[in-house]
Order: C-alpha cells, then structure tokens, then sequence
C-alpha cells in the first residue's frame, strides 16, 4: 500500500500549534504550506507524492498511515522538526 501526503515543516512547536489551529479554522493548507513550511515540497503547496512503507521516518509514517482521507493530523514531531500532515491519497 501506498499514501499520498501533504505536509508543513517547521522548527518550532508553537508555531506548528498556531499553524493547525488555522487549519481547524478553515485555512486553506496549501496555501499555509507555501507561505511557513521549511521543505522544499512547499512550492508544491506541500505535496510529497505517494510513498510506501518504510521511505519516510517512523513517526512521521505511523502517522501518515494512520489518517484518514482527507484528514490533517495534530503536528507530528521528527528529528527534522515539527509536521503538520494532510493524506491525499492511496492506493
């Protein structure tokens, strides 16, 4: 099995909360990816593209896994700093 996700990369756990409140609200995620996320995915509104099992870090993928379609998940902490994941597809 595969997942698509989304995602926002920032360093800081109070700004990754700020971030998802804005979701909770109605913010658009693409648009918040592009304007605060650290990852070079953010031109792509966050996009990541489909990946399988065991190419992403555990936490990040347990939670990537996890989601359901369309569902954003409550910031997920790695060693690259805090994520903010929206799955947009599997397959």
């Amino acid at each position: 099995m595969q997942v698509r996700c989304s995602h926002i990369l920032v360093k800081d756990k109070a700004l990754a909360d700020r971030i998802y409140d804005e979701l909770r609200h109605g913010a658009r995620f693409d648009e918040l990816a592009r304007r605060y996320s650290t990852c070079p995915s953010k031109s792509k509104g966050g996009d990541l593209g489909f990946f399988g099992e065991g190419q992403m870090v555990k936490e990040f993928e347990r939670e990537a896994f996890r989601l359901s379609y369309g569902a954003i998940s409550r910031p997920v902490h790695t060693q690259f700093g805090w994520h903010i994941i929206k799955k947009t597809g599997a397959k």
